[in-house]
């Protein structure tokens, strides 16, 4: 998933928790698709401190970054079909080449979500494509729907009564309808990707920017690969990392969810001291969650965040999600054996340390996620693809809320040809982390289909985000620089940063830690 400098805290908490919240912004983002799009790390929300007036820019701060940026706007119809209607600002950020005094080019980087803003991750684009600045202009836009531009979000239940709550007990038409009507004065229908599109290219017209290297993350590859489609002429290079091809529909995130899940048992099995502190990991996670799906438990824990005693309603939603959204980070994922193992013994401490680690990282705004995925996917699932996405846990909750939330929000479908492989010679890096929780690497290789100028690199030990995660964003440097994808070479990606499971709470060592030599040796050195 406001983000206009004030993001409220209960969205990014629930949202990240992975359980069905009470309000629509909760129950999509933990659902769907802050797996599908949610790869940056854990950043404040910023403020642009700025003025700006039409066509003017101005110097701004954003955080976590201490220089001075440009920022600006462009004012656009929300509704291009009625041009004197109501206008939107589309805001955007320019950090500026740090050698180049060209202007020419610039590299768009494109959030994930939908529904994250673009500038309110400034400083992880910065720190991530450092290379890139030393020539090019980065370009940060806040899609329409996020960001500064027209937010489209809901007010949620608070964080305190969310740990009590039992989602069951939600009424998910209800609380629809009342983000729906809370947005009264947005026409909804108008924040759908290819609108978005246009917004861009207004922006980039207004920089006078003649050509883009586009980076997209998650959701932010969708946005992408439409650039490709619809105005390739203005494309130097492409990556897309954590790749959502056009074909796929990206509520068959579940499946790849449970790929995740078993790669993550498997990975510990595979460990000698993994597997000899939590023998019975995967019986032990289908025990609690075979517990929780009969009924919640309800139990005292100390808030993540205060430390003081609170009371928890542990549901299946809680505990599935929460694990789920730690398996995005490759230290938190670390921690999840241990904490599956103490949940199994009743203590739910440990899992709500897994939710407290991945607080404040997604920044959802669900109202433009809705309008995306229920204009975009939804209305394309076919009745095969319905009954292998209802085959999984995820999978099936899925169905159930959009089922409910889409007929309320009453988006258009997008033509079928927006599901059509895109079809390009434009130099294009695909990325996939060989244990993603939301894009597997098989979904990297469809997008492969028709891009006859292209390599698809897999990086063996990360997860969603390889440029954030390795030397991907090397690679996407060379890229940019040499404009050819010819030359690169994915060897760098095989360097071994994976991270080592977490034995208790606190270490990744032996216990006792001289009891095996054997053990010690494997694999456990990674930390």
């Amino acid at each position: 998933m406001t983000y206009h400098g004030q993001r409220t805290r209960e969205h990014s908490l629930l949202s990240r928790f992975g359980h069905q919240g009470r309000a629509l912004p909760t129950l999509l983002s933990a659902l769907v698709i802050t797996g599908f799009i949610s790869s940056l790390p854990a950043l404040a929300s910023s403020s642009a401190q700025s003025d700006n007036k039409l066509g003017e820019q101005s110097s701004c701060y954003l955080e976590g970054l201490s220089e001075q940026l440009t920022c600006g706007f462009v004012t656009v119809p929300e509704n291009a079909d009625k041009p004197e209607g109501k206008q939107i600002q589309i805001h955007y950020a320019v950090l500026p080449a740090i050698k180049n005094s060209d202007h020419s080019e610039a590299f768009l980087a494109i959030a994930g979500g939908p529904g994250q803003s673009a500038m309110d991750n400034a400083a992880f684009f910065d720190r991530t494509f450092s290379k890139v600045r030393q020539q090019k202009d980065i370009l940060l836009i806040d899609q329409r729907g996020t960001g500064r531009s027209n937010i489209l979000n809901c007010e949620s239940e608070g964080y305190q009564g969310s740990l009590a709550a039992n989602e069951a007990d939600f009424d998910t038409t209800k609380e629809t309808q009342a983000c729906l009507d809370n947005l009264a004065s947005s026409d909804v229908t108008q924040y759908g990707s290819l609108n978005a599109l246009k917004d861009f290219e207004a922006v980039r017209e207004h920089l006078n920017y003649q050509k883009l290297h586009v980076y997209g993350i998650s959701y932010g590859t969708r946005m992408a690969q439409l650039y490709m489609r619809h105005y390739p002429q203005v494309l130097s290079t492409v990556t897309i990392d954590g790749v959502v091809p056009m074909q796929q529909n990206v509520l068959a995130i579940g499946q790849a969810i449970s790929r995740s899940f078993d790669l993550l048992l498997q990975g510990c099995s595979d460990n000698t001291l993994c597997n000899k502190q939590f023998p019975q990991l995967r019986a032990e996670l289908e025990a609690v969650d075979a517990k929780l799906a009969i009924a919640p438990v309800i139990t005292q824990v100390r808030d993540p965040l205060t430390g003081e005693s609170t009371q928890l309603t542990m549901t299946r939603g809680k505990f599935m999600g929460a694990i789920r959204m730690a398996l995005y980070a490759p230290n938190i994922r670390a921690l999840i054996p241990h904490a599956i193992h103490q949940a199994a013994n009743n203590n739910f401490q440990p899992i709500m340390g897994l939710y407290a680690l991945n607080l404040d990282s997604t920044g959802i705004a669900m109202g433009m996620h809705a309008s995306v995925v229920c204009g975009e996917d939804w209305q394309r699932l076919t009745a095969d693809e319905r009954e292998e996405v209802a085959s999984t846990y995820f999978g099936q909750e899925m169905i159930t809320t959009f089922e409910q939330s889409c007929d309320i929000w009453q988006m258009p479908a997008v033509d079928k040809s927006f599901s059509d492989a895109i079809s390009s010679d434009i130099p294009t890096l695909v990325l996939s982390g060989q244990i993603d929780p939301a894009t597997p690497p098989s979904w990297g290789e469809l997008a492969m289909e028709k891009l006859t100028n292209a390599k698809h690199f897999i990086a063996p030990y990360a997860s969603h985000g390889v440029a954030g995660q390795s030397c991907g964003n090397e690679l996407i440097a060379q890229l940019v620089d040499s404009g050819s994808v010819a030359e690169l070479d994915s060897e760098c990606l095989n360097n071994d940063v994976s991270r080592n499971f977490y034995l208790n709470a606190s270490t990744v060592e032996a216990i006792p830690l001289d009891e095996s030599k054997h053990a010690i040796e494997q694999g456990d050195s990674h930390d």
